[in-house]
């Protein structure tokens, strides 16, 4: 297996820049991946409108409607102001589970506030006209300067409820404190309020709070019972993990990564006090973007968690109930955002200054 990604890898980059398509063998099935766009900056999320255009943010500031012919539209008006330094910006975009009722997108977003900035989640209406009627339902209240792990993913259940993920923004002990919502998930209704059965709520936390303990997650996805997310560690060490209401999952205290400044960590292993991780990544992955693939060209992948990789520089396939990793597609990219288009091919977006949108498919 270890040859064959590697003649995989070697065949991906000698792919010359000017291709429209490209594709890898992996035995069993050859991926190929078209592009659908590109000349955007940093693209962060992508989603399909039901009438098959999609939306695609830049983490500059700009939501793009992508049409099905490959066209960019300008930038759409009404999306809020953004902390644009470093890793943050504008994040990740969702439609509302009853858009064809409501028209309702959700966005993700660095907002800046005095002293830094903070996570956000929000909604508008989207007309003909752009976003309209845009309001913040959720804000941390707890304000960090400088640009790392602002999470950022949105999740929705089938109860009606809206999961973001967030980082603890480089400040390692916060992710241990229920008293503020860095290095967290936190679930909402979908109007921002917080569902009477949270598990902090009437406690000692804040009451948005569903789990903690987590570095940052740029990767999750809904398997119709729970959230799973990947989770990017320190110096080795992320994580795929099965979410749980309440659970501690152990940034900082404890990690299968070591710290970059050189201070050991201790192993998961060592403890029970908190939620061991299904599977764990070293060297990293970096993982952003997510999906549990449920379409059927990519037989093989039914259930199968799909999972962007921005430091392997493409997609990796895992069992999940398995905990197992099955397959990577390297792709000579940093892959951002992974999304199931509405033909079950898979949608990703590439982290460049010239971002691409790529659509991955089964090569007949």
């Amino acid at each position: 297996m270890k040859t064959a990604f590697a003649a995989a890898l070697l065949a991906a980059a000698a792919s010359p820049a000017y291709a429209q398509v490209q594709s890898v063998d992996l035995g069993d099935v050859t991926v190929a991946w078209e592009e659908k766009a590109s000349g955007l900056v940093h693209p962060w999320g992508l989603a399909f409108l039901p009438d098959g255009r999609a939306l695609v943010t830049e983490r500059e500031g700009r939501l793009r409607i992508l049409s099905e012919d490959g066209d960019l539209s300008d930038p759409v008006s009404g999306v809020p102001e953004v902390y644009n330094e470093d890793q943050g910006g504008l994040l990740d975009v969702e439609i509302d589970p009853d858009f064809a009722q409501n028209g309702l997108v959700y966005l993700s977003y660095a907002r800046p506030v005095e002293d830094g900035a903070v996570t956000a989640l929000g909604r508008g209406r989207m007309t003909n006209s752009g976003l309209e009627a845009f309001e913040v339902l959720f804000s941390q209240d707890r304000a960090v300067d400088g640009g790392k792990h602002f999470g950022g993913r949105i999740v929705f259940d089938e109860s009606g409820h809206v999961y973001l993920t967030t980082g603890e923004r480089n400040q390692f002990d916060p992710a241990q404190d229920l008293s503020n919502t860095l290095g967290t998930i936190l679930r909402l209704n979908r109007d921002g309020s917080i569902p009477e059965d949270n598990p902090f709520v009437g406690e000692d936390g804040e009451d948005a709070i569903w789990s903690y303990g987590h570095r940052n997650i740029e990767a999750a996805a809904f398997d119709g019972e729970r959230i799973w997310v990947a989770e990017m560690g320190p110096l080795g060490g992320d994580e795929l993990n099965r979410i749980e209401a309440g659970a501690n999952y152990g940034w900082p205290e404890v990690s299968a990564g070591s710290d970059y400044d050189g201070e050991p960590i201790p192993d998961p292993s060592t403890t029970d006090a908190y939620v061991e991780a299904e599977l764990t990544w070293t060297p990293v992955i970096s993982p952003s973007g997510m999906i549990l693939y449920d379409g059927d060209m990519f037989e093989d992948w039914a259930g199968h968690a799909v999972i962007g990789g921005l430091t392997s520089t493409g997609m990796v396939i895992v069992d999940p109930e398995a905990a197992e990793e099955v397959a990577r597609v390297p792709m000579g990219a940093r892959i951002r955002e992974v999304t199931q288009g509405p033909d079950g091919a898979i949608w990703v977006t590439t982290d460049q200054e010239n971002g691409k949108v790529w659509r991955v498919s089964v090569m007949d």
